[in-house]
């Protein structure tokens, strides 16, 4: 069986974690595993499960409320062990900067487009499993 990298998204907009969802498709790229999502809508669902491990890669909702990503990646990126990257969605290309004080490894704005989101998230797959070989 073919090992698979799991790809934690956090919105509270459904369709924005099918848009990321739909994007990505089973494989972002030829030379990386193939993904299995978790979705979360929530902030305790986010921390609840990275606790537990074995993310490889967290894409968060910069628009999401009450608790939006980028807030969010600062606090995971201070409170997780071994954080996996975080690609950060955002509302406006303007944003970028902020997503710059939230440590996030890559920023794509919304609403998602699909080339440029997997070809994001495929080089965030190989630089995680890179160091977790």
């Amino acid at each position: 069986m073919q090992p698979t990298a799991t790809v934690l998204v956090y919105s509270d907009d459904a369709s924005t974690r099918e848009q990321v969802r739909l994007a990505a498709g089973r494989r972002p790229a030829a030379d990386v595993p193939p993904v299995e999502f978790i979705e979360c809508a929530t902030l305790p669902a986010v921390l609840k499960r990275l606790d537990e491990g074995g993310v490889d890669v967290c894409v968060l909702d910069g628009e999401t409320v009450p608790a939006g990503g980028m807030g969010v990646c600062r606090q995971i990126k201070d409170e997780i062990f071994h954080c996996p990257p975080v690609l950060l969605l955002i509302g406006r290309p303007q944003d970028a900067w902020l997503a710059t004080w939230s440590r996030a490894e890559a920023a794509v704005t919304l609403p998602v487009e699909p080339v440029e989101f997997a070809r994001t998230l495929a080089a965030l797959l190989r630089g995680r499993l890179a160091v977790d070989a």
